[in-house]
């Protein structure tokens, strides 16, 4: 096939879409896209060389697109590599235009999405260009200054393209990307999300095996260490199990990741964020990092198999702990990501499976044989996910999810799956009580129902079930229960659609080759016939009761509801699909039955008609013949005979008879076309007396009878669609119809029966358009000219007969301009002259003039979209291949077929188009809203139609809103302004990608403020002027200005221009022309500048005169839309005109605070313009500090960069020194490794030159400089800027900060002489705005004074920290943030040796009592924001602060202790245990843990109760110890709670020691009222408990919790439970890995249950239970006989006479104490299972029973614990009760039904 294909081609094809084949003139395809194939090489190749990108390459590159949506991939690999190669050089081009990249983009990857077709021989790509691209974009320096737009989809367009590259990237790639990216990974920076980010996106992992020491072993172990020793999920965690799932899923069985897989479970389970324990806090950052479901799914099922099946044993595990969160009673935000991951994971492994066994091989990398999944860990699979499905049925989020997770695993292991399912299907079909367990069940069903059907060797009693389920599912066909009857009609649908209903119980008796089920199958196949009239009797009953509401017709809602036009979508396809797979009999039988209901009543033809209506033309559609016999001669006569009177045509209201039978012909008239010929004469004879009646519902069935006889007969379409080729109608002898169920059909043998117009046909309709088309245009034609008068309505019935003709007739009217077929006139012609005269009511008609060609574009997504829902749910993705069922492939085939009509339509801009938008142009400003908004949207849809009209219809546009204009009415003004605004979806015209069009539209917008019919009171207008001005701010994005193509193109242009067949025909440019083509790219980038600075003038010198003449009328509102435009006008690769400049420095001190901001953000993007490039120079760190490169990996403090970092000793403090210092300004460079290059800025003399005069300064610089040299106008720009803008909610700017920063880095000190005065009265004012103020100034100050030379830094500090101190002890609570920010801003990325002033006067002694506790607080909040910007350069200064601090821990005021405690961990960051990492400069926890252990140890020997003594300090004497003790473990507590959710790996062994003093002091009770002391430490239990543990860990964790649970208070060993509870559910897999461990907890929690303390007891027994519950623990038969045993304890008996005097003894002895542990035992391994009856429950049940009557507290546990079962079980109690013995039932009966009070 291929072969003969290639010879009629000339070339192999990569891969065509093989529906086109099937078309039904497949035969002339081949030709027709060589033809367009060859003009797209051509024209594009040559569009390169000419250098013209637009509109040539864009345009060539989009019928690229077009071509592939119609023929897939046909062209050679030859041009396919081309292509590729072509499209990645026009997107790497550096200055491309962005919509431009994204068009090309998207092209790209659609070219390189079949991986399969291109192996890394044939293409490789280089991967620095689009790393380039993605930091250009993604990581824009001057976005956020507003000289780059760039619209929000950018960025998901870029990362699809870099995957599909991605695999061609070359081998050594991998290893330059580890040294473009490793300097980065600083995991205190932000730069780590960036590296890591990197890494997941371009790391290659599809490298074949013999490559991957060039590959993935580079990094595996490195980055696998770094994300096992993280434990606090940073953001960038989530990009590193991306990368792994990527890896996993490319490389199965090349990685060992036994060893990981405990880990790898542990942190997929902590990610699911689930709820465990008694009272949980969750950090904030789990919810916001965690895991994406997809990724990890994909990891799990690349981990499954594999000789060691380790990862099933723990996904089984995981499974078995999560099954009980997925039960229908529960419910919370966890729940959505537990149902994705079982939805996903079953199709996950679906996916792997095919790929091993079924997918033709590639030359991707194969799965080697012994890491193929075998039949057993297929099983395996299946049965772990089973029971969590099963209980998903009913969840809350609805059954879609399980129903899917369903059908893919009835595809692997059928046999497990369809059994439970039908378990649960049967039972609720019977409930009436339960309709949501129907629904849930048959949605289930209907996923499962091609693998019931088919059987197969794995379930051959499958099909056995389906009758009984169709007899069953009959009566949710339920007119009062909507929801269930559409779930019903899909299930049958389904059902019927896979299985042909034929009546073969014959085929018993005559063949004995059956084997038994085959034998069952056919016997139960009599009962389709009889299912078939049940069905169409609930149908019938259905449309009875819809008719049966009377008050319809007086209530003339002319439309059916919502809610009924769904039933009656459902009911007529379901019916249709009935019939299409009958057998004739049975189709006999129905046939009669739907003729006699539709004849012998008569419908209201809105509802019930239409439901009737369409169950006739279902059968007419099966089998047109018989049908057409019986329905056209009845309904003919009957309309003939109302008709003979002659006063009917004039009615108002006709009769229902009339109405019903014209309904019902006009629907069953929906039929193949050559079936219809015979009917003709009559049916044009009924046409002729009805299309003229005066009733509007009459004419208008009777439009829709004629629109129904064109199409039938003028279109193209299949005729058949039943399940196997050729119909059911053969003898039993040789086929037997039940091998079919299920069958898919064969896209190599569809056999589709098409319809194509025969030569009758085409007569027939041109026929029937003379003789009724014909005189309704005549009509018209002398009503537009005024020779005849009609009324309204007349005019509005011809219209619509009109309308109908073309939509019937349309796929045979030559499209407009085209050349008329000979012979038959062209009524689109003829349509149009009349219309174009007859302006008013047209607007539907000329949307289908234009784009009507049979089918239309709306439709035909809702079909496809719908196409693609029914394939999902019955698709077989194990097998793949195209495996769809018949019917689908034929739909599909049809699909393309529309595909074509609405594409190949060529979109060519002619002059009728244009006459017709201008009249669409006309309506869209109409006087009346409906009309307009009507002809707006078919003007938007004819704009995204023709190329180039938009620019043509902007100027007829913007004529309306002309200020000198004073016939346009409000109306025509408004229509006007819709038109630029342009619908949600489609163009915006106020916003093309195009200079001209700009320099038309903004200008006129901001004018079109003076016109007369522009009125701002009318609220409609203004919002109308948001919107516009609103959606040009939102969709805007830089327009390109240098359209320059690189010479690589140009070579691969001539490439293609020799490439091989479809040779292109277009010439080779010659010189001349090529030399042409530069000069018009030169030319076409001069254009650009020019009118982006001609604009530029326009605006500022208008907006000048504007403001002297009318001030008056001007309204305020358009100076903002202009400002607005103007900002949009930056750019990064032009400077601003000089006007420009002027006026936006002149609007800082506008009045307006909108003008303001714009201008504020403006000035600082032009000084980014104006600022001057310093040089760099590359230096070698290695030379500076002497070390030898070792080249091995070591991160952290090493000798190397120790010269980074802050040394009081050597700090820059002269000139020479400061000459002398190599300044790193960026903090991460160094920790991890050195870049490549370190470029650093080269010495001061090499720089450009400091503090110019005005006369060396260029036009715009004095500009700027001569403003703020101006004492006025900086008094006026402060005191705006110290004003309030919205009170309590402003914050410090960044944008002000911006401004300032640009002032001082390109005039350096220039202003400050006149800023100080003004800094220092702000200083010494405590307001909020002041202090606001200044703090912007001074942080710009800061980071503006980098290149400043020595003295002038100098200085600038001595001015500054005085300032900076008298700020900080006039700080207020308003103030504070915005003074950290203010620090940290000024810190960020600076060299800390550079700012030594700022840090040595921050450390002054920040708590040192003046002012307060609140102004120490706030010292140190400056500081931490100052230090933590320097991250590990300044070890120096964190030692001097935490030797500093430590004296002052004993803090007696809380906002103190709360800022110290976050300071510690800003001062501990840095100590991390990461791999590579060498312990670090700065303070070490250990150490720091250990002093304050020794000073917290009057607390840990005493037994009492730790009281808080708040003793007022007076500074009388020193107080005792005990008392420090605990002003000191209050600020510890702070500091364990800050450090929590902030550092990356929590110090365990340190914690340790602390655990015993806060499981002393926590409570117990969930009581707000304990003081602050015990309510942290209960904070600072939950949050340990949820840390990650290194297995390392567990034993020494366990054996602190051994001892605490020996400790005398019972508060304490409480505590510990709730502790153990948490923490082993959120280290599970790591604990399960530990058998040791295990065995200690299970230990532990037995020991605790005989403990003396009743509330400890039964915190243990609910330990018990949850470990049980989520498989930690099992219930073996040892620890079931320790309990009975137990039990068994005898209690001593009673004295019978106590002496009155003796005490009630209440401390209970130690016999009651093991009993009550052996009785809460056994409760606990009861209510383990809170969803099912295991085999050992009936006898615990039983044995706890006997302890009803034993002593208080035994017989309330007993009690509670047969309440809670009774509870739990009593859903599903019928399942359950099979588990028990008769005996065993009758107690449990008397247990749980409580005892009669009456007896």
């Amino acid at each position: 096939m291929k072969k003969d294909e290639a010879e009629e081609l000339g070339f192999v094809p990569q891969k065509d879409i093989v529906y086109n084949k099937l078309l039904p003139y497949a035969d002339k395809l081949d030709s027709e896209s060589n033809d367009i194939l060859c003009k797209i090489k051509g024209n594009l190749a040559r569009a390169v060389q000419l250098r013209e990108l637009w509109p040539g390459v864009l345009f060539w590159t989009r019928k690229l697109s077009t071509y592939m949506r119609l023929y897939g991939r046909k062209f050679s690999k030859e041009d396919h590599v081309l292509f590729i190669k072509l499209l990645y050089e026009l997107v790497t081009i550096p200055k491309l235009e962005i919509s431009m990249m994204q068009g090309f983009a998207r092209l790209l990857v659609n070219l390189l999405k079949k991986k399969e077709l291109l192996s890394r021989e044939d293409l490789e790509l280089p991967w620095r260009p689009l790393y380039e691209l993605q930091e250009r974009i993604l990581y824009s320096k001057t976005e956020h200054l507003g000289l780059n737009w760039f619209p929000n989809s950018v960025e998901n367009v870029l990362k699809t393209l870099v995957k599909s590259c991605r695999p061609y990237f070359p081998a050594s790639s991998t290893q330059e990307m580890l040294d473009e990216w490793r300097p980065l990974l600083c995991p205190f920076d932000v730069t780590m999300q960036r590296a890591v980010g990197y890494f997941e996106l371009f790391l290659p992992t599809t490298l074949p095996p013999e490559l991957h020491h060039q590959g993935f072993h580079l990094w595996f172990k490195e980055l696998m260490n770094l994300w096992v020793s993280v434990q606090n999920l940073p953001g960038w965690e989530v990009h590193l199990v991306n990368l792994f799932a990527r890896l996993a899923n490319d490389n199965i069985g090349y990685i060992d990741w036994d060893p990981y897989i405990p880990k790898i479970f542990t942190r997929i389970l902590r990610s699911l964020n689930l709820p465990v324990g008694t009272n949980q806090m969750l950090v904030p950052r789990y919810l916001t990092n965690a895991y994406d479901i997809g990724h990890v799914v994909i990891w799990i099922s690349s981990l499954l198999g594999g000789p060691s099946k380790q990862a099933q044993k723990q996904l089984s595990g995981l499974f078995n702990s999560i099954a009980s969160f997925l039960h229908p009673s529960n419910h919370g935000r966890w729940l959505m990501k537990l149902m994705k991951l079982l939805q996903r994971l079953p199709a996950s492994v679906v996916r792997r499976l095919h790929r091993e066994r079924y997918r033709k091989p590639t030359w991707l990398t194969p799965v080697p044989e012994i890491h193929k999944l075998t039949e057993q860990d297929i099983t395996d699979f299946v049965e772990s996910m089973m029971q969590p499905v099963l209980l998903a049925m009913f969840s809350k989020t609805g059954s879609l999810d399980a129903a899917q997770a369903l059908q893919n695993l009835a595809l692997m292991r059928p046999e497990l799956v369809i059994p439970p399912v039908l378990e649960k299907t049967y039972p609720a079909m019977e409930t009436l009580t339960e309709p949501h367990q129907l629904t849930a069940t048959l949605s289930c069903m209907i996923g499962v129902a091609r693998s019931l059907v088919s059987g197969g060797s794995r379930y051959p009693e499958g099909p056995t079930h389906m009758m009984p389920l169709l007899m069953r599912a009959l009566p949710g066909v339920d007119p009062n229960d909507f929801s269930k009857c559409m779930i019903t009609f899909q299930f049958i649908a389904t059902f019927s659609t896979l299985v042909p209903l034929i009546d073969c119980s014959s085929a018993v008796h005559e063949r004995n080759d059956l084997t038994e089920v085959e034998r069952e199958l056919c016997s139960a196949s009599a009962e389709f016939e009889d299912f078939v009239l049940q069905f169409m009797d609930r149908c019938f009953a259905l449309i009875d009761s819809s008719t049966l509401e009377q008050t319809r017709e007086e209530t003339e809602t002319e439309k059916m509801t919502h809610l009924e036009s769904l039933v009656e979508l459902g009911l007529s396809s379901t019916f249709s699909t009935i019939l299409t797979q009958c057998s004739m009999d049975i189709f006999k039988v129905a046939l009669e039955k739907v003729f006699n209901f539709a004849t012998t009543n008569i419908f209201e033809t809105r509802v019930a008609g239409r439901m009737v209506a369409d169950m006739c033309r279902a059968a007419a559609k099966c089998h047109p013949t018989q049908s057409l016999k019986l329905f056209v001669p009845h309904c003919s006569n009957a309309i003939t005979q109302i008709t003979a009177n002659e006063d009917v045509l004039g009615e108002e209201e006709l009769d229902k008879e009339l109405l019903w039978n014209l309904q019902l012909l006009s629907e069953v008239t929906r039929v193949d076309g050559d079936k219809l010929l015979p009917y003709s004469t009559q049916l044009v004879q009924i046409l002729q007396l009805t299309l003229h009646l005066k009733c509007k519902q009459g004419y208008g069935l009777a439009c829709n009878l004629l629109h129904h006889i064109l199409r039938s007969t003028a279109l193209t379409y299949p005729t058949d669609y039943c399940s196997v080729p050729g119909g059911f109608h053969q003898p039993f002898k040789g086929y037997l119809p039940i091998k079919d169920w299920g069958r898919p059909g064969d896209l190599m043998d569809l056999q589709i029966q098409w319809h194509v117009p025969s030569a009758e046909e085409v007569t027939f309709v041109f026929y029937v358009l003379d003789l009724l088309l014909q005189p309704e245009l005549q009509r018209l034609q002398s009503h537009a000219q005024g020779e005849q008068n009609m009324s309204r309505d007349d005019v509005l019935q011809s219209l619509c007969i009109v309308q109908h003709c073309l939509l019937g007739a349309g796929s045979m009217l030559p499209p407009l301009q085209g050349d008329p077929v000979p012979d038959l006139e062209n009524y689109r012609e003829a349509v149009y002259k009349v219309m174009r005269q007859l302006l008013r009511e047209y607007q539907f008609i000329i949307s289908d003039l234009l784009h009507f060609k049979g089918s239309h574009k709306n439709e035909f997504d809702s079909r496809w979209k719908s196409f693609n829902l029914v394939k999902k749910s019955m698709e077989n993705r194990l097998h793949g291949r195209k495996q769809h069922i018949r019917a689908l492939l034929i739909d599909r085939v049809m699909l393309q077929h529309e595909l074509r009509n609405l594409t190949v339509e060529g979109c060519l801009y002619k002059t009728v188009h244009q006459d017709l938008l201008r009249d669409l142009l006309r309506l869209s400003t109409s006087t009346y809203s409906q009309v307009r908004s009507k002809a707006q949207s078919v003007l938007f849809t004819a704009l995204g139609t023709y190329n180039f009209c938009c620019r043509d219809l902007i100027p007829h546009v913007l004529e309306f809103l002309e200020p000198g204009r004073s016939d346009v009415t409000q109306q025509q003004f408004k229509g006007a302004l819709y038109c630029l605004l342009g619908n949600h979806s489609g163009v915006c015209l106020a916003n093309l990608h195009d200079w001209e069009c700009i320099a038309q539209t903004w200008p006129a917008i901001v004018r079109s403020g003076l016109s007369r019919a522009m009125s701002l009171e009318k609220p409609s207008i203004v919002r109308l002027f948001d919107d516009l001005a609103d959606k040009i701010h939102r969709q805007y994005e830089t327009i390109g200005l240098d359209f320059t193509v690189p010479e690589s193109c140009l070579v691969l242009g001539l490439e293609m221009m020799k490439s091989g067949y479809p040779t292109p025909a277009e010439p080779m440019p010659t010189a001349e022309v090529v030399e042409e083509g530069i000069q018009r790219q030169q030319a076409k980038n001069l254009d650009a500048v020019h009118i982006v600075l001609c604009g530029w003038l326009y605006f500022t010198l208008w907006w000048v005169c504007v403001l002297h003449h009318s001030c008056v009328s001007r309204p305020w509102k358009f100076e903002h839309i202009t400002i607005g435009f103007l900002s949009l006008l930056l750019r990064d690769d032009h400077p601003l005109p000089t006007q420009a400049v002027l006026f936006f420095v002149k609007s800082l001190n506008h009045d307006a605070l909108i003008v303001r901001k714009v201008a504020i953000s403006a000035v600082a993007g032009i000084l980014k313009q104006l600022k001057r490039a310093h040089k760099k120079v590359p230096v070698d760190p290695f030379d500076l500090t002497g070390f030898t490169n070792s080249g091995e990996l070591v991160a952290g403090d090493r000798p190397d960069n120790r010269w980074l970092q802050y040394n009081s000793i050597c700090l820059p403090r002269t000139q020479e020194d400061w000459d002398r210092c190599h300044f790193v300004e960026k903090t991460h460079w160094g920790y991890y490794s050195w870049p490549r290059k370190l470029m650093l800025y080269a010495p001061l003399s090499e720089q450009p030159k400091q503090c110019m005069t005005r006369e060396e300064m260029t036009e715009r610089e004095q500009i700027i400089y001569d403003h703020f040299s101006d004492p006025i106008f900086i008094n006026q720009l402060i005191e705006f800027l110290s004003l309030e803008d919205r009170k309590g909610k402003d914050k410090f700017s960044p944008r002000r900060f911006c401004l300032f920063k640009g002032l001082f880095r390109n005039f350096h000190d220039s202003f400050l002489p006149l800023l100080q005065p003004h800094m220092e009265r702000l200083v010494a004012d405590s307001h909020e705005s002041t202090q606001r103020c200044v703090a912007e100034i001074i942080a710009g100050l800061i980071r503006g004074c980098k290149h400043w030379s020595f003295s002038k830094v100098e200085s600038l500090w001595k001015l500054l920290c005085p300032l900076l101190r008298t700020a900080l002890s006039n700080i207020t609570v308003e103030t504070y943030a915005d003074w950290g920010t203010c620090i940290a801003t000024a810190c960020e990325s600076r060299d800390p040796r550079k700012l030594h002033w700022l840090f040595e006067m921050l450390m002054e002694s920040p708590v040192n009592g003046e002012g307060g506790s609140f102004v120490d607080a706030c010292r140190l909040y400056v500081l931490q924001g100052g230090l933590a910007q320097q991250e590990w350069r300044v070890p120096e200064l964190l030692h001097r602060l935490l030797e500093y601090l430590e004296p002052k821990l004993t803090q007696v005021y809380k906002n103190v202790r709360e800022r110290i405690g976050s300071v510690l961990t800003y001062i501990f960051m840095i100590d991390v245990n990461l791999p590579h990492t060498r312990p670090t400069a700065s303070p070490r926890i250990a150490e720091f843990t250990e002093r304050v252990l020794a000073r917290l140890k009057p607390l840990m020997e005493g037994e009492e109760e730790i009281q808080n003594h708040v003793v007022e300090d007076n500074g009388v004497g020193e107080q005792d110890e005990r008392t420090q003790a605990i002003k000191l473990l209050k600020t510890v507590l702070k500091w364990l709670m800050a450090s929590a959710g902030r550092s990356f790996s929590t110090a365990v062994p340190e914690q340790l020691k602390l655990l015993p003093l806060l499981f002393k002091i926590a409570p117990v009770e969930n009581d707000d009222s304990y003081d602050e002391l015990k309510r942290d430490a209960k904070t600072c239990l939950s949050l340990m408990s949820q840390g990650l543990l290194y297995p390392e860990q567990i034993p020494q964790v366990l054996q602190m919790l051994q001892e605490i649970a020996g400790s005398s208070s019972w508060h304490a060993r409480y505590t510990v439970l709730t502790y153990l509870q948490i923490m082993v559910f959120y280290n599970l897999f790591t604990f399960l890995s530990d058998e040791q461990a295990v065995q200690d907890v299970q230990a532990l929690v037995i020991r605790l249950l005989e403990d003396e303390q009743l509330e400890v007891r039964e915190m243990a027994a609910t330990t018990l239970s949850g470990f049980l519950q989520c498989n930690f623990l099992s219930m073996d038969a040892p620890m079931q006989a320790h309990f009975e045993a137990l039990c068994k304890t005898r209690l001593p008996k009673r004295g019978k006479r106590r002496d009155l005097g003796s005490a009630v003894d209440t401390i209970p002895s130690a016999d009651l104490v093991r009993r009550h542990a052996g009785v809460l035992g056994l409760s606990a391994c009861i209510l383990s299972s809170p969803y099912d009856v295991p085999t050992w429950m009936p006898q615990l049940l039983m044995d706890l029973s006997a302890h009803l009557n034993d002593t208080q507290p035994i017989e309330m546990t007993v009690k509670k614990t047969l309440s809670n079962f009774r509870r739990t079980h009593h859903d599903n109690w019928q399942e359950h009760k099979q588990q028990f013995t008769d005996d065993q039932l009758l107690v449990l009966t008397d247990l749980l039904v409580s005892p009669c009070y009456y007896a």
